[in-house]
């Protein structure tokens, strides 16, 4: 997850390759007409849930979360964290 001070953005990378397995960002043309703004937990949550869809439709049904140092359980984190929850997905 990386969080700027105008976007969301969060991805799933598949360790043993180090390729991005799934992607999805506030910055998408696609997304920002659905959103009020791109920033917020609000938006934060959004992302949460279109990546949660995304992984479920590439059959990837569990994913370990690690956050970074400066990173705690709380606002836009856990916002992103539990609407992958809420889609289906299992957090190792």
């Amino acid at each position: 997850m990386h969080f700027t001070n105008k976007y969301v953005t969060a991805q799933v990378i598949h360790s043993p390759t180090a390729t991005v397995a799934s992607a999805a960002s506030s910055q998408e043309k696609a997304l920002r007409p659905s959103m009020e703004s791109t920033r917020d937990v609000a938006a934060a949550a959004k992302i949460g849930k279109i990546l949660g869809e995304r992984l479920m439709v590439k059959d990837i049904p569990a994913v370990s979360v690690v956050l970074k140092r400066d990173q705690k359980y709380h606002g836009k984190v856990k916002a992103v964290i539990d609407s992958l929850r809420e889609a289906g997905i299992k957090l190792i």
